[in-house]
């Protein structure tokens, strides 16, 4: 497993000027030779441009596929070459058909020479958009998969089996007391419904809420520096640098979410700092590296109203305070240091993934009530890889069961590593109270182990009515 630099120093950027100028200077040595020779013959003239322009493009692709292999660790600086040496061959274009309209006074000439320079342009221009996005498509903190070797193989045919069901039940007095607590916390309501109510049935359901963990382990990279400041250097000359999921690591506690960053060992370099170029400063941005800035009382004249300005004492600039006048300021990345610590840094991500169904049994009962409640505990399974659950009285939880599974294993495989999955249900408890009070029907339903309660009809809404 390898990793990538995407960084660019000032040196890489010099050269991305540098080598166009070669190529220009290259050519025209190449081609002044020749122009006494044909200068006399218009077609040879057109042949030999052709001909110059044909091999101009083979040393662009050439160029090109060098520079690539070359600096393939620095997509700006690839990115640099290839948009300067398409506005050069552009450019060269540009001036090989000025030279037909010179040469040749034939209109098809010119005419042809114009859709030759459009089709090529447009070629490059094409070309050189592909390698962009291609290059721009790296991902700067790549995800890297674990071995097949890291991840659990579930066995085939395994199922996991459950206790029976004995559904809860609440008395009335539980119930009356439910709707009392739940009436209290409205202003609006009255408590008198509540306490001289008849009870006409009580119905409790069995509600069974799965829920499905998964606890994984992500692992990315990406280059990173600081300043140095004499630090150990724990470079490659110490040994080979471990691949992403060879780094040890500690193990935190299961089913938390955790990030730890760990520097990959024997990855570390010094290199010059490219913002300043190894300074340790950098030119002020707020006055440009003059030390002074324009008064903005006054702008500049030293005087308003025929009145000397007391702000810069009739100069009519004052002192910068973004840099205290010296022009310059400490870099930002190096901090003075002129140079940078390059390393990789590792960053290890521990997530539970929790995946949740119940069955949607009670069409006047919002589904949404039972996120906020408790239930109680029926079945806790917990292995390295769970398996479908089997005999339990709700098939449609079983087969919950085993869609989940199958899906969290596909999923988190292929970009993850699975360390622990813990399956469980519980029942909520849920029961719809039907009463009757002043001659109406009305009910409400108590649900989860704090026994809330949701009614959508009260019998009064204000005890002042």
């Amino acid at each position: 497993m390898t990793y990538m630099d995407t960084g660019a120093t000032a040196e890489d950027v010099s050269l991305c000027f540098v080598s166009p100028v070669f190529c220009f200077s290259l050519n025209f040595f190449i081609l002044k030779p020749s122009l006494p020779v044909f200068v006399g013959s218009r077609v040879m003239v057109v042949l030999w441009s052709f001909v110059f322009v044909v091999l101009w493009s083979c040393a662009f692709v050439v160029l090109c596929s060098g520079i690539f292999v070359v600096f393939c660790s620095s997509v700006f600086v690839v990115l640099c070459f290839c948009g300067l040496l398409v506005l050069c061959f552009c450019g060269l274009l540009f001036l090989w058909s000025s030279g037909l309209v010179v040469l040749c006074s034939y209109g098809p000439v010119f005419l042809w020479s114009c859709v030759l320079v459009v089709i090529l342009s447009c070629g490059l221009v094409v070309l050189w958009l592909s390698g962009l996005l291609v290059l721009c498509s790296a991902d700067d903190n790549p995800l890297y998969p674990p071995p097949p070797a890291y991840n659990p193989q579930p066995e085939l045919d395994r199922n996991t089996l459950v206790p029976d069901i004995r559904v809860p039940t609440i008395s009335e007095d539980e119930a009356r007391e439910a709707l009392l607590t739940f009436v209290n916390s409205k202003w609006t309501y009255s408590a008198k419904p509540a306490r001289n109510l008849t009870f006409k049935d009580l119905r409790p359901s069995t509600v069974f809420r799965y829920r499905l963990e998964t606890y994984t382990e992500t692992r990315t990279s990406a280059w990173q520096y600081e300043p140095y400041n004499g630090q150990a250097v724990d470079g490659p000359q110490y040994g080979v640098p471990p691949a992403p999921w060879d780094v040890p690591v500690v193990l935190p506690q299961r089913f938390t979410d955790t990030v730890e960053k760990i520097r990959v060992p024997h990855t570390s370099f010094i290199k010059t700092c490219h913002k300043c170029s190894g300074c340790g400063r950098t030119r002020c941005v707020a006055c440009f590296g003059r030390g002074m800035k324009r008064c903005t009382f006054c702008h500049g004249h030293g005087s308003s109203r025929n009145k000397r300005c007391t702000s810069c004492h009739g100069r009519g600039r004052k002192r910068c305070i973004s840099c205290h006048g010296h022009g310059f300021k400490t870099c930002g990345l190096c901090h003075g240091s002129q140079n940078l610590l390059h390393f990789i840094l590792l960053t290890v991500t521990w997530k539970n993934n929790v995946e949740g169904f119940i069955p949607d049994r009670q069409p006047d009962f919002p589904d949404e009530k039972f996120e906020k409640v408790k239930g109680a505990p029926l079945f806790i399974d917990e292995n390295v890889l769970v398996y479908p659950l089997q005999g339990f009285p709700d098939q449609e939880i079983c087969d919950i069961s085993k869609k989940m599974i199958t899906e969290h294993f596909n999923r988190h495989t292929s970009t993850s590593r699975i360390l622990q999955q813990r399956q469980t249900i519980e029942l909520v408890p849920l029961t719809h109270a039907h009463y009757a009070y002043k001659g109406k029907n009305y009910s409400f339903f108590v649900y989860g182990t704090e026994k809330k309660v949701f009614t959508s009809k009260y019998p009064t809404a204000c005890s002042i009515q």
